[in-house]
């Protein structure tokens, strides 16, 4: 009966996020990708992607001005340690563009939240916990971390220190990259693959999932620890990173839209349109920063995947069923 329950609960809030007006968590994530054309690979300057509408999201804040998002149902209003960080890098953006006090003061706060929420696991390393239980292919019970949130955290937090020279924020960096040396069975966010492929995992469940738009964000936060550090073995896990997605892209190409995951199930998770425009600017991105054109190519091809309407129709009908009979 709790199954049921559970299961009835997880579509009462999808319709509600989805459907009804209002805002939602949906309403920060879902705004439209975009690559940041000021910045320039192999130097730490304004972050990849502009996260312009994040930058003033019209959601809830705390009273310290911390957004929150509303998740609706028994969720409802909750911390995301992403969300966060990624409001702070949009502001941080347009600090770097405006020199307005208020953007600073904006990115140096979300700065400080993440400093001040990096929380031991039970392995002893210091991550970002989600104090929220979120439904998946196994449910995450609360507390738990995310590459992801591991990534886009460092990326603030190094900003942070090279805008105002503070070194509590260096510190926290150093403490929160900690998590990709060490694998998912040992509290990190790192799996190495049967074919020695390393990923860094959005969602610490197992047999992992290969989530690939957490994975591309967690990349550029060991890429950005390395540009503030030039620490040789952030070195090594960009290189190694990189190698693996060059040689599992065509795993995500169904030939008509892209994955969202490797998720071992029955019906392939069909990345949804926003998602699907994700990964074309993060691939785009992966270009700039390698040189490499398989990135290009593949950001091309999704690209032409989404002007074409039988294969939009075809991808909403494979992402509706897989909603329906798995997350």
């Amino acid at each position: 009966m709790s199954v049921f329950a559970d299961r009835l609960h997880y579509y009462r809030r999808i319709f509600d996020a989805y459907l009804l007006p209002g805002q939602s968590q949906l309403s920060f994530w879902h705004e439209t990708p975009e690559i940041n054309g000021n910045w320039s690979a192999g130097k730490l300057g304004e972050y990849y992607m502009l996260f312009r509408e994040k930058a003033d999201y019209q959601g809830h804040y705390d009273a310290s001005g911390i957004p929150m998002l509303d998740y609706r149902g028994r969720i409802g209003l909750q911390y995301n340690p992403i969300a966060i960080a990624q409001w702070g890098l949009g502001n941080y953006n347009l600090f770097c563009r405006t020199e307005e006090l208020g953007r600073k003061a904006k990115f140096l706060a979300a700065a400080d939240w993440l400093s001040s929420h990096l929380e031991q696991n039970p392995s002893g390393l210091f991550v970002w916990n989600h104090h929220f239980d979120w439904e998946y292919r196994t449910t995450l019970r609360a507390p738990w971390y995310s590459g992801l949130a591991q990534g886009q955290g460092i990326s603030l937090l190094i900003r942070a220190w090279k805008a105002s020279g503070a070194g509590p924020y260096f510190d926290a960096a150093r403490r929160a990259f900690a998590a990709f040396s060490k694998p998912i069975t040992e509290g990190g966010v790192a799996f190495t693959d049967q074919r020695g492929n390393l990923w860094f995992e959005e969602y610490i469940v197992f047999p992992p999932t290969h989530i690939l738009n957490g994975f591309i964000w967690a990349v550029w936060g060991v890429y950005d620890y390395f540009l503030a550090t030039a620490d040789p073995f952030a070195k090594d896990l960009f290189e190694q990173s990189v190698r693996t997605l060059l040689l599992n892209l065509e795993r995500y190409d169904l030939g008509f839209w892209s994955l969202y995951e490797q998720s071992g199930t029955i019906l392939p998770m069909v990345a949804s349109p926003f998602y699907h425009q994700l990964h074309i600017v993060q691939l785009q991105v992966m270009h700039r920063l390698t040189g490499n054109e398989v990135f290009l190519r593949y950001a091309n091809r999704w690209a032409a995947y989404s002007n074409d309407w039988m294969k939009r129709t075809r991808a909403l009908c494979y992402k509706s069923a897989f909603k329906l009979c798995y997350y």
